[in-house]
């Protein structure tokens, strides 16, 4: 599970709209950043973390930080239907992150956090061979997220934050042992603020 930096920060904020913008700083130089503001996947870590503008310029072609640091993409782009089933995830609500090493991890939403567990990377290959966009998920920093929970049929390519915002909702809302009633209509309004952006 995934509880500093950037994410523990998201986390708190979804739970408390109160926070106010600018206590929210580059993790790199300290600056104030802005609400919208882009963020680097730091892979020795595993965790998201904030960036400011100069900062994030830094790592647009990928060349400093010696591949400790990834800046996150910001498209996100509507799939149609893909059939998730070979992978072997028996749950609806789930993302799908391809690693720099060739394997594949899914990550579900809990009350404590992400859950995470490894995905056959030759099933992924062949699943990638149906959709063609899958194939061009970057590493690290992009993700395949699946809504199929209430006949719902939801499959986006996403950045990783966008992932970790809706791990944040699922916390925040969570309620009891099953979920309670808040859950699922704070998860479709999520899907449902989702756009594609290039």
């Amino acid at each position: 599970m995934i509880t500093d930096g950037a994410l523990a920060r998201l986390v708190r904020a979804s739970a408390d709209r109160t926070a106010a913008a600018e206590s929210e700083v580059c993790d790199l130089c300290a600056a104030p950043v802005p609400d919208e503001h882009a963020h680097l996947y730091d892979t020795g870590q595993q965790e998201v973390r904030c960036v400011c503008r100069p900062c994030s310029v830094l790592f647009a072609q990928g060349g400093a930080g010696d591949g400790h640091y990834r800046l996150v993409p910001r498209r996100r782009v509507r799939l149609p239907r893909v059939d998730t089933e070979a992978l072997g995830v028996p749950v609806g609500l789930v993302f799908f992150v391809p690693r720099a090493d060739g394997t594949v991890t899914a990550e579900g939403p809990s009350p404590a956090g992400a859950m995470r567990w490894e995905v056959d990377a030759a099933a992924w290959q062949q699943l990638a061979a149906t959709c063609p966009q899958l194939a061009g998920v970057e590493p690290e920093v992009e993700a395949l997220l699946v809504n199929t929970v209430h006949g719902l049929d939801h499959h986006w390519i996403v950045p990783i934050d966008e992932c970790y915002r809706m791990v944040a909702v699922v916390r925040r809302e969570w309620r009891g042992l099953s979920g309670g009633g808040r859950i699922w209509p704070a998860l479709e309004r999520f899907f449902e603020d989702l756009t594609e952006r290039p």
